[in-house]
């Protein structure tokens, strides 16, 4: 199988959208984003600045077929990041409460990561946290973060396994996480 990890496009927000209803499956997209959960993460994507924007994504191209994407962002942009994205989300679900903030400045967050079913299991979810986590540390980030949810040991030890280490956990939606970084293994940046 030949596998492309690369920058995402605005035409890639099918890919992109899926992986994000993956990351934080359907009942928690619901819950954040109301019943239309799938038009408003795709107007998200779409979006020049987003939390979710392609603009943040990589994609995974098996074959020439879209298997997954992995979204990331500099974690000191949060705000900025989430401002726009919680405008078109209140547009829909104006019920939202207050989100906690996963991520802080002196970290690149990797936001949320999915492959398709018919693709897993072949490395794509690593090629694609790895290309991402790279990407972070040739931008100049010495820190690379994300969260993983407590009951998905599975997920976690494929991160402990690709260099993450816990360094703690954290609250999201009411759900503990482990919050795992990666380091940068070379002299420190300036």
């Amino acid at each position: 199988m030949n596998i492309v990890i690369r920058p995402a496009a605005v035409q890639d927000s099918g890919v992109i959208v899926r992986s994000l209803i993956l990351a934080m499956g359907e009942k928690t997209a619901k819950v954040y984003c109301g019943p239309d959960y799938r038009e408003v993460l795709d107007e998200i994507v779409r979006m020049e600045c987003s939390q979710y924007s392609y603009r943040n994504a990589l994609v995974a191209v098996a074959d020439g077929i879209p298997a997954g994407a992995v979204v990331g962002y500099d974690g000191g942009l949060l705000q900025p990041l989430r401002d726009p994205t919680l405008a078109v989300i209140r547009r829909y679900n104006p019920g939202l409460s207050v989100v906690d903030d996963e991520t802080e400045a002196g970290e690149f967050y990797i936001d949320s990561i999915g492959v398709s079913p018919g693709f897993r299991g072949r490395g794509i979810g690593s090629q694609l946290l790895c290309a991402m986590r790279d990407r972070a540390f040739a931008s100049g980030h010495p820190c690379v973060g994300l969260l993983v949810d407590c009951e998905n040991p599975e997920a976690e030890r494929l991160y402990l396994s690709l260099g993450f280490e816990p360094v703690g956990t954290k609250m999201f939606f009411g759900h503990p996480m482990r919050h795992l970084q990666s380091k940068y293994p070379g002299e420190p940046r300036v």
